[in-house]
């Protein structure tokens, strides 16, 4: 356990979970669908967790972890608060761990029969032959991250990935909005070229596209495939610093099937619920909550 926070309380947890298995329950919901939530070989995770600690240039603020447990208590936890399905979000900083992480992944999807099966790649020689491989064996989602791995997504090594993904039909967790602090290659202007060429991608943009978020609604209004997960959007945490735009709450109206509740879990600085609630108060009405947190991921992954 780190400085950064005191241990969650075994009382909290179960006063936390009681709450948020009365959400769902009240949404007639059989429970949860999570499309943004953290598994990884211990060393990364520990890796991911030290460099939140520091308040890195990446985060640019503290950041506590809400939920740093061993990896089985995260398991029992998520579960606990009814999240039927969810992933294991990878993403390699450089070349070379792409292959060794979707292993991983794969053998973690296997003993864990209600995380869906996600890969990840990178633009490096034999991206598209790891991710055919991942996708042959099964995977059902993969993790982009552009501002984590610093590369372009229209870098030339990446065109046979997004063709075989395209072809698939296997949908992309992209994290290429400027929040919480702007990358070399983050914004919607990349991913406006991207969906040019590969206009059937299935893009799932990460946290709404944070903070440009008007833009990347207008690329889901055009391309037919793109959706966006709420990951860490509408929290105060968030609201703080980059605020969703009061005047584009419609627009979120007009696109219900293709908005997905995501969480961050475990990497959040606050508790899960807070996140359920975030997306409630948005005052959207009961059937828009229901798409959002289980519907439209159930109908996306069957």
């Amino acid at each position: 356990m780190s400085h950064t926070e005191p241990p969650r309380s075994d009382a909290a947890l179960a006063d936390e979970t009681e709450h948020i298995v009365a959400f769902w329950t009240e949404l007639s919901l059989p429970g949860l669908f999570d499309v943004h939530t953290h598994f990884m070989p211990k060393n990364v995770m520990d890796k991911v967790w030290s460099y939140f600690d520091s308040a890195g240039p990446l985060t640019g603020s503290v950041w506590p972890i809400s939920y740093r447990f061993a990896e089985e208590q995260r398991l029992e936890v998520i579960r606990g608060f009814g999240v039927r399905h969810f992933t294991s979000m990878i993403y390699p900083h450089k070349p070379a761990m792409a292959a060794w992480l979707n292993s991983w992944a794969a053998d973690f999807a296997a003993r864990t029969p209600d995380c869906l099966h996600t890969a990840t790649f990178y633009p490096e020689d034999g991206a598209t032959e790891y991710v055919e491989q991942a996708l042959t064996s099964g995977a059902r989602i993969f993790k982009s991250h552009i501002q984590v791995g610093n590369y372009s997504p229209n870098d030339p090594l990446l065109d046979g990935v997004w063709g075989a993904l395209s072809d698939a039909q296997a949908p992309v967790v992209i994290h290429c909005g400027s929040g919480p602090a702007p990358g070399t290659h983050t914004g919607p202007d990349p991913i406006a070229a991207l969906l040019q060429r590969f206009p059937e991608l299935p893009l799932i943009i990460a946290h709404m596209g944070m903070p440009e978020y008007g833009d990347f609604l207008d690329l889901a209004d055009r391309y037919r495939n793109v959706r966006l997960d709420t990951t860490m959007s509408f929290t105060d945490f968030s609201e703080a610093s980059a605020p969703f735009p009061k005047h584009e709450l419609p627009r979120l109206v007009d696109l219900q099937d293709r908005i997905l509740f995501g969480s961050d879990y475990p990497n959040i600085p606050y508790p899960y619920l807070h996140a359920l609630q975030a997306v409630r108060r948005l005052d959207l009405g009961d059937d828009w909550v229901r798409a959002v947190c289980w519907g439209n991921g159930a109908a996306l992954f069957g």
